[in-house]
């Protein structure tokens, strides 16, 4: 084997661990999200209603089909990248793709999520918005909406949810 081949085989050998690590990460992070919300599931369960016809809570509320049903939720917006409808048949969903960053901008999508409440809302059900804890993504979209649809300040709108939802830090 020539020198050029011999480098060119190492760094295969080298991405082909690279690749093996990521995958590994990744199996560990669905792990660790999946007892993550066997723990929401048992301990966050029920949505918070914030004002008429909005809830806001955690992947334990959206996995709550009871309380969905009983509350007559029909539309659920997920504001999280990795996480699915889990009743797709049964409810109305929207999602909202983003990472739980400091710097993710969610400023770009207020439009199609007040859209999306506004048509849960008046088709005359209710609307739970959800992240994965319930305390900062989903929190962000619903103190904006507030702001926009109740003309509330911001100190008002999130004064009102953190007295409806202990768990709020957006």
């Amino acid at each position: 084997m020539s020198m050029p081949e011999a480098g060119q085989a190492a760094e295969r050998d080298e991405r082909g661990r690279d690749d093996y690590e990521e995958q590994q990460a990744r199996v560990l992070m669905a792990l660790m999200q999946s007892f993550c919300a066997a723990r929401y599931r048992k301990a966050d369960n029920t949505p918070c209603p914030i004002v008429q016809g909005l809830y806001l809570g955690s992947i334990g509320a959206a996995l709550n089909k009871d309380a969905l049903k009983s509350l007559n939720i029909t539309h659920i917006l997920i504001v999280a990248r990795s996480l699915s409808p889990a009743f797709p048949a049964e409810f109305n969903y929207k999602k909202i793709e983003v990472l739980d960053s400091p710097d993710t901008d969610l400023l770009k999508h207020f439009d199609e999520c007040f859209s999306f409440i506004d048509e849960g809302i008046g088709s005359g059900g209710n609307v739970l918005l959800h992240c994965f804890a319930g305390r900062s993504r989903s929190v962000t979209i619903v103190v904006a909406y507030l702001m926009k649809k109740h003309q509330m300040s911001l100190e008002s709108a999130l004064s009102l949810v953190r007295s409806k939802r202990l768990q709020v830090a957006p």
